[in-house]
Order: structure tokens, then C-alpha cells, then sequence
């Protein structure tokens, strides 16, 4: 019966998508019930905070009279709505809830443009759309939806070739939250290089040739882009927005709903800070938790890029943002959503599709690990257990273990050559775009070659033939 109700959902795009919408709307009605008789509200705090930036805003005076918004002011003002009272005070979490169906919308148009059969992709863009955490976060109130719409646009823009328009969207991504950044230098160094005129080209010709057009365009839109939204909003804000919107997020020391492992650090540095006389010089020394820039930046802006870029760019947005959510020294539940955006355009050619076991392992290790720290993180806000020590570092530092087991699956996927897209440059002779052999290796014959070409053809031709066949079909 379950079977036959599942294949009856993923056989139309109606269904699903009114099945997703059906849930963010069933999940927001009873958010607004739940706040009307429970002292534990289901909207989630920072979507107070954006209200209440909208009210200032609507008197003409600053967002950032309100404190701890820490945003740009255009999300302000798309949340003007939320001040003309009544139920209006949900219409962010409306547009946010709509913002998902949106982002499962251009998810499913990748995965058909990848080759995917109208059922299968409906079934992995199901993965977002029907997830219950990704319309719970949105309908609490989370912005975060809103943000992912304009990613997967960029990156629609850009398998689509359509280099000024993802200049402009990273430039607006990187304006809204400052992590997008790190897809530049993917899509920087994804794009492809201009062939050398002759192979004892200089220095100089080979680097005109790697800063060709297309990789000038998308530094030239993105920057500018990027610069005149914080030039006007600098003009009316002053020092507040740069202070609040980006200088902020280099020295924040949140500790609560932080599941990083620098997570009792912050809260011993937070401690310290709140305890030093006001006579002292206001600059901090440096401590441990400044340095989580370091591992987190060199892998999610150079080692993954730089080694996964060019095989597929979705995993490698993929697997950049989980290293930087990861790593970063500040790690809550609604930076979850910033990778999981992409989990369904890197789950079809996967090693946890292919290998169940696997993939049932991920999960269930991945949700037992916050459910852990969750237990201990209630102990200590809600129950006034002192948990930080044994209990809330631990629980910690697995959760972190675990997304750094996943995050090397998901390379070893793309470096293994797993996760190919569907519509792969490889031709006929197995080579690619640039007239390479796929696999790299050390000098052959030219028997050896011609058997690698061979392979090369009935491995694409494999891949093509069981595009619309994987082990989610069995059901």
C-alpha cells in the first residue's frame, strides 16, 4: 500500500509539490497555534529579530536600532509586510516556506538537465522538498530558505553558461550571507581554460590564457555587484551595516544552539569578555577559537576547488560547504540547511544511493548526533544542568567526527570518478572536453591507451544506460 501511494506521489509534479506545500502550510498554522498557548514558542527567535528590524525600518529609522541583527537591511525591508499586524507578523515565514518550493523547483530542473527521468529526479528533489527539517526551519522562521533560492539560481546560471547572470547572483549571494564566497572559486576555477597556441607557451601566455573572458566576466560582475549593494546601503546605514553585517561575523563568540566543537571556548571567551573592565583596551589576544578561519578556509576555498571543481561542480558546492559549516567556530541547526540544498543533485550517482547500507549509516549516525547533543544542550539551557564538561564538549566533537566521515565520502565520490554528471563531456574515444582520457596516469602504449579509450566508452555507456534505474526504483 505504502509503495503504491509512494509511486502514485513520484509520478506527477503536482503531487509533489503540493504535497510540500501541504506541509510548510500545515507546519506554519500550527506554529501560530503554538505560540497562542505555549510559553516554548515554535517561531524561531532571529525571525523576532527580523520583525523588529522591519518595524524600525518602517518608522525610517535604522534596522540596526534593533540589537543582534546582524543582516543586511534588505532583508528588512523585504519583511515590511510583518509590521501592518495581524497575520501579516507570518508573512516571512510564508515567503520563506515559499522560498523552498522555489529552490525544490530549480533542483528538479538541474536533475532533468543532468539527464534524469521525471520520476527519478522528483524523487531525489523530494529529498528537500518533503524533508520535514527544511519546512520546519523555513515556517519557524529561518531565513535561510530565501538564501538557498539564490544559490541554486547561481548555480543554474552557471551550468547553463550564463556567466553575467551568476556574476550578479554571487555578488547578491555573498551581499545576503557572507559563506557564498567560497562557490567563486569553484566556478573560477570550473570554467574552462582557452588551449595554448603551442605547448612551450610562457608564463605569461599560459596565465592570459587561464584568465580568459568568461573567468574575467564572473570576477568583474560579481565584484561589482557585491560592491554597489554595500556602497548604497553604506550611504544610508553608515558604519552600523559594515560593523553589523559583515565585521561582526570575524570576532562573534555565540555560544548557544552551537554544536562546533569551539563551542565551550566561545563560551569561556564570552565569559572573559563580559568580565573585563571597560578601562581595558577593547581588542581581545588571540585565542584558540581565532584560529578556526584556518582549517575551514583552506579547504573550502582552495584544497576542494582546487581538486573537485572541474569533475562536478554540484558535489564540490556540496562538499565545500560542509567542510565550512563543519569547521566553522559557529555551527547551529539552520547552517544545515546551507549544504543540504545541494544533497539532492550529488545523491543519484552516489556511493550512499549505491550502497545502502552506507547511506542508511550516514543518516542515522548524522541525526544521532545532534540528538545527543540536543539532550545535552536541553540538560543545560532549559534544566540548568552545568553540561559543558564532559558531556556537551563530547557530544560535540562526535557530531563533528561524523560530518567529517561524510564530508570524505563525498570527495572520495567525486575523486573516485562515482559521482559523474549525467550529460558527461566524455566523447566517443573517452575523452573530455579539452581531448584528455577521463583517468590520468603515468605514460602508456599504444595498445594500453587504446583499451583505456575502450573501457572509457563501456563505462559513459553504462552510466548512460542506467541513468533511470538505481536502487530507489526498487520501490
Amino acid at each position: 500500500m505504502s509503495t503504491a501511494v509512494l509511486a502514485s506521489l513520484f509520478s506527477s509534479r503536482a503531487r509533489v509539490f503540493t504535497a510540500a506545500f501541504l506541509l510548510r502550510a500545515v507546519l506554519l498554522f500550527y506554529g501560530v497555534y503554538q505560540d497562542s498557548v505555549s510559553a516554548l514558542k515554535y517561531t524561531d527567535i532571529d525571525y523576532y529579530v527580523f520583525t523588529d528590524a522591519a518595524r524600525a525600518v518602517a518608522r525610517h529609522s535604522s534596522p540596526y536600532d534593533r540589537a543582534t541583527y546582524r543582516y543586511t537591511p534588505l532583508l528588512a525591508w523585504i519583511l515590511l509586510p510583518t509590521t501592518w499586524n495581524g497575520l501579516w507578523f507570518n508573512f516571512g515565514k510564508a515567503l520563506f516556506g515559499l522560498s523552498d518550493l522555489v529552490a525544490g523547483w530549480l533542483i528538479l530542473t538541474l536533475l532533468r538537465t543532468r539527464g534524469l527521468s521525471e520520476k527519478r529526479a522528483l524523487k531525489y528533489a523530494s529529498v528537500w522538498l518533503l524533508n520535514p527539517m527544511v519546512a520546519n526551519i523555513s515556517t519557524r522562521g529561518s531565513s535561510e530558505g530565501f538564501l538557498c533560492v539564490l544559490v541554486m539560481a547561481l548555480l543554474w546560471a552557471f551550468e547553463t553558461r550564463q556567466i553575467t547572470l551568476s556574476g550578479v547572483l554571487l555578488g547578491l549571494c555573498v551581499h545576503l550571507k557572507i559563506y557564498p564566497f567560497i562557490y567563486g572559486a569553484s566556478m573560477f576555477w570550473a570554467l574552462p581554460t582557452d588551449a595554448l597556441p603551442r605547448p612551450s607557451a610562457s608564463l605569461f601566455q599560459t596565465g592570459r590564457h587561464f584568465l580568459n573572458g568568461d573567468r574575467i566576466k564572473l570576477v568583474l560582475t560579481s565584484i561589482t555587484t557585491f560592491t554597489i549593494l554595500n556602497v548604497f546601503m553604506y550611504s544610508l546605514y553608515g558604519p552600523p551595516f559594515l560593523q553589523h553585517t559583515f565585521l561582526h561575523h570575524l570576532t562573534r563568540i555565540d555560544h548557544r544552539h552551537n554544536f562546533s566543537p569551539y563551542n565551550t571556548l566561545l563560551y569561556l571567551s564570552s565569559a572573559r569578555s563580559a568580565t573585563t573592565s571597560s578601562s581595558l583596551s577593547p581588542h581581545r589576544s588571540l585565542s584558540f577559537e581565532s584560529l578556526a578561519f584556518i582549517p575551514q578556509l583552506t579547504l573550502s576555498t582552495l584544497l576542494i576547488p582546487v581538486s573537485l571543481a572541474k569533475t562536478d561542480l554540484p558535489s564540490t558546492l556540496l562538499a565545500q560547504t560542509l567542510a565550512f559549516v563543519t569547521f566553522n567556530k559557529v555551527c547551529t541547526s539552520q547552517y544545515f540547511l546551507w549544504y543540504l540544498i545541494f544533497l539532492p543533485l550529488y545523491l543519484p550517482r552516489s556511493s550512499l544511493v549505491a550502497r545502502p547500507r552506507l547511506g542508511l549509516a550516514v543518516l542515522a549516525l548524522w541525526v544521532a548526533g545532534q540528538a545527543v547533543w540536543l539532550q545535552q544542550g536541553y540538560a543545560l539551557e532549559f534544566l540548568g544542568r552545568s553540561t559543558f564538561v564532559p558531556g556537551l564538549w563530547l557530544a560535540s566533537l562526535a557530531f563533528f567526527a561524523v560530518n567529517c566521515w561524510i564530508l570524505g565520502i563525498v570527495v572520495q565520490d567525486v575523486v573516485a570518478g562515482v559521482v559523474v554528471p549525467a550529460t558527461s563531456a566524455v566523447n566517443a574515444s573517452g575523452q573530455n572536453e579539452e581531448g584528455k582520457l577521463v583517468e590520468k596516469g603515468p605514460k602508456r602504449t599504444k595498445v594500453e591507451v587504446d583499451t583505456r579509450k575502450e573501457n572509457a566508452v563501456v563505462h559513459v555507456n553504462s552510466q548512460r544506460r542506467s541513468l533511470n534505474s538505481d536502487p530507489l526504483d526498487a520501490g
